[in-house]
């Protein structure tokens, strides 16, 4: 058999019935299978949902027509509201005929309203329609943020795990105690406050930035998300006195509306216990001496990130001891309408002093609780503990 005998053969076995159908179902497989994976990542089309809705509205019709005191017509803003959570605008829009449609039906079996309570009313049209547009509204909103129709609750979930990632403190030494926490405004999941915090220098140095972004909750959650990676990728990547002025540089480069931001930045020798502290007007940090059992406010200058270009940030240093406790908070911790900054730190480093004799293990959640548990604010609190 030549070669084109044999083409010829091999094409004419390919057209048979049989290998179509085969050729038909592998399609359809793939087909599925790759509608199956976009649907459940949230990519794909909305046909599921908008048929298992649209099977809903004829069931909520049989159902009023058999039974209109049980089943009422204003039912159909059941299938209405899910839509509106589930479906894009344009299927949106085909659930809406659907049960327009239906009300029409079910106005005509019925008849009319003042014959009968169990009938359609225009107050049950009024509440349809008002479910309908508000849930248009919603699927507006959400195509034109561009988020997929299943993912956006996925979406700030991951993000909020992305900040309380970026947040942890890295393991320490023997020696060494650290404890973080961080509570924003509202119980909400966001806050303005985040810390970056890496070893460097081979990990022999601990650099840890504490940042307070202006305004609170979700407000400023999406700011201090955007900043909390600028500045983790800043930190380690410049000597700790440039990281204040190139952090500044950042933030003016954003030109946010409300873009200003208090932020400290300590660069801890893990082998000797010094310490630089640098602060972009941010409240002190405080220390505790064992020796003496007083807390030392440490007051660095600078201004506010993203007021103005040039700024100067003034080191202090210090050095912990075995005993020592450093204490880096945010202005929402000691700061009030009704109490002052000197009035809040009083009353932290009291409630502080509670937690000496136990080593500051477990402390720093419970201090939030003690000193601002019901402060509509962010707050946020770290302690880093030499230990005797």
């Amino acid at each position: 058999m030549t070669g084109a005998q044999r083409a010829r053969a091999d094409r004419a076995e390919a057209e048979t019935f049989p290998a179509r159908m085969r050729k038909r179902w592998h399609r359809a497989r793939v087909g599925l299978r790759k509608s199956g994976v976009d649907y459940f990542r949230g990519e794909g089309s909305d046909w599921v949902a908008l048929a298992g809705l649209l099977l809903m509205i004829p069931a909520i019709t049989a159902g009023t027509l058999a039974i209109p005191v049980w089943f009422s017509p204003a039912l159909l803003c059941l299938p209405i509201v899910a839509g509106g959570l589930l479906l894009r605008p344009a299927s949106l829009l085909g659930l809406y005929a659907a049960a327009a449609a239906a009300l029409i039906v079910e106005s005509v079996v019925l008849g009319p309203y003042h014959e009968s309570p169990a009938t359609v009313t225009p107050g049950i049209v009024l509440v349809v329609a008002a479910c309908g547009f508000f849930g248009l509204l919603i699927a507006q909103f959400r195509s034109r943020v561009g988020v997929p129709w299943r993912r956006g609750g996925t979406m700030l979930f991951d993000l909020r795990e992305r900040i309380r990632v970026q947040s942890k403190l890295p393991t320490l030494p023997a020696g060494w105690h650290r404890e973080m926490a961080l509570r924003p405004a509202g119980g909400q999941s966001f806050s303005g406050d985040f810390v970056c915090a890496a070893r460097t220098n081979g990990g022999r140095t601990l650099e840890v930035v504490l940042t307070d972004v202006s305004g609170k909750g979700m407000g400023a959650a999406s700011r201090a998300l955007l900043l909390s990676g600028a500045f983790g990728g800043l930190l380690g990547s410049l000597p700790p006195h440039e990281f204040l002025p190139a952090a500044n540089g950042y933030l003016l480069r954003q030109d946010w509306d409300e873009g200003f931001a208090t932020s400290i930045h300590l660069a801890l020798d893990l082998e000797s216990g010094d310490y630089e502290l640098l602060s972009a007007g941010h409240p002190p940090a405080l220390q505790l001496h064992a020796g003496s059992g007083r807390w030392e406010e440490k007051n660095a200058e600078g201004p506010l990130l993203g007021v103005y270009d040039g700024a100067q940030f003034d080191p202090v240093k210090g050095s912990l001891r075995p005993g020592d406790v450093l204490m880096l908070f945010t202005d929402g911790l000691v700061e009030t309408s009704d109490r002052d900054l000197a009035e809040g730190i009083d009353r932290l480093t009291g409630e502080a002093d509670r937690y000496v004799a136990g080593g500051f293990h477990g402390a720093a959640w419970h201090l939030i609780e003690a000193v601002a548990k019901d402060v509509n604010d962010d707050r946020a609190l770290l302690l880093l503990c030499r230990e005797a």
